[in-house]
């Protein structure tokens, strides 16, 4: 098996040419004020935190990623996410994404083939800087469950998200305010929040890697 040509596109991209906040802007909950969304200067601030996003190809050399669902016992519980969480120590950052991808969803860190890095989000809520590390597996992967902190593994063709057809935006009120939240209505729980801020810089750099094809 072969990896994903995607996977040698994005080893061009550094953390300074990648879209960044214009990506992840797209996806952001803002406030329906009028206030602005303000992306903070400061990208050391926060405990580190990982995530992997982990993509495998399909029988037509299209592209799944792999996202769980938070179980009810832990941090951002009940939400999409990609497998991670914050850094032990003495852990480089992407030791930190594989590490939890393994005892998440049971991927061996050695079937992952890095691309490289997104652009890092920072979360006041949780005070996290979230770095994630865009992983490639040569075909679908066994998947084994963490049920400590996995209620279910969702897999998702990269190509639906394109479409915005799965496209949503409502008004919810999150910690005291009124908030347009886009999301993608892909299952019964929605993807939103950081996840879908950067899922949408891949989403960018995946539409780019396509036109550039044809």
């Amino acid at each position: 098996m072969s990896i994903h040509p995607f996977h040698s596109y994005l080893n061009q991209y550094s953390e300074t040419s990648l879209p960044g906040w214009s990506a992840q802007k797209k996806m952001c909950p803002a406030p329906i004020n009028g206030e602005q969304i303000q992306r903070h200067a400061d990208n050391d601030r926060g405990y580190p935190s990982s995530v992997l996003v982990p993509l495998f190809p399909g029988s037509n050399r299209d592209l799944n990623v792999i996202l769980t669902l938070r179980s009810q016992s832990i941090r951002h519980a009940g939400q999409i996410s990609f497998p991670g969480g914050r850094a032990e120590v003495n852990e480089t950052p992407v030791e930190t994404a594989l590490r939890e991808t393994k005892e998440e969803v049971g991927i061996e860190p050695d079937a992952v083939h890095i691309a490289g890095t997104m652009s890092p989000l920072y979360l006041d809520r949780s005070d996290n800087r979230i770095s994630p590390f865009v992983g490639f597996l040569e075909s679908e992967p066994e998947l084994t469950r963490n049920p400590n902190e996995v209620e279910e593994i969702i897999i998702v063709k990269i190509d639906q998200l394109l479409n915005d057809h799965l496209l949503r935006r409502e008004i919810w009120e999150l910690q005291d305010r009124k908030l347009e939240v886009p999301y993608w209505d892909i299952h019964r729980v929605p993807l939103w929040g950081a996840t879908a801020m950067m899922m949408s810089e891949l989403l960018e750099l995946y539409q780019k890697f396509l036109n550039e094809r044809n």
